[in-house]
């Protein structure tokens, strides 16, 4: 059975979509907007959006998750420290102490607690059984395994690999998880595409001085 594709569909300022894989669950929050420099781009507006948000990360299976209006403000505050945690990491800098312990705080709590399923929808274990999140799927438990991948994403080896989109305008955050390690680009569709049109067009008109 081929795996579902991870990552999260864009839209450019041109409304085209695109795909992001930003290479963790705690990295995809960051595009919801609202941090720093994207009031305009804000998405967790209300508390069902980070319902819905949480259907549509690379969580399996998606969860159905009842979130509070203190859930979704915590969701912001988690967002806001991981935005500032990743830029910082990205460009060499040690994340500050506050955005730390904001992580810490979150990641103390209970996560999503998974469970297997029979066929016939009763609990148990074992072959030809399927995986689920338990009903306590609270907006504080989402937060919590976002969190704690946070914890695994800059506490582990993959952590000098996070990186800012290359490209002049995109302040895309992603991990690089590629063997290689030479990733640039938030998405080949989008920001590396158009450098590579840009660097044909500038290689013919150089020809043609």
């Amino acid at each position: 059975m081929r795996e579902p594709a991870t990552g999260l569909v864009l839209h450019s300022p041109e409304g085209v979509p695109y795909r992001f894989d930003p290479g963790a669950l705690c990295l995809e929050l960051l595009p919801t907007g609202g941090s720093a420099r994207y009031p305009r781009h804000e998405v967790l507006r209300e508390p069902a959006n980070l319902a819905v948000w949480a259907a549509r990360s690379r969580l399996r299976p998606s969860p159905s998750v009842a979130v509070t209006e203190a859930e979704l403000a915590a969701a912001r505050e988690l967002r806001a420290a991981l935005w500032r945690m990743a830029v910082d990491q990205a460009h060499g800098r040690v994340p500050r102490e506050a955005d730390v312990a904001v992580v810490n705080a979150t990641a103390a709590g209970p996560p999503l607690p998974p469970r297997l399923l029979r066929a016939d929808g009763r609990r148990g274990g074992g072959a030809g059984w399927s995986r689920d999140w338990g009903p306590a799927a609270t907006g504080a438990r989402l937060l919590s395994t976002v969190a704690r991948d946070a914890v695994d994403l800059f506490g582990g080896p993959y952590a000098h690999r996070i990186r800012e989109c290359a490209a002049d305008g995109c302040h895309l955050v992603f991990v690089d998880t590629s063997r290689p390690g030479r990733r640039r680009w938030c998405s080949m569709e989008r920001c590396g595409n158009r450098h590579k049109v840009r660097a044909l067009r500038a290689r013919r008109e150089g020809e043609e001085e």
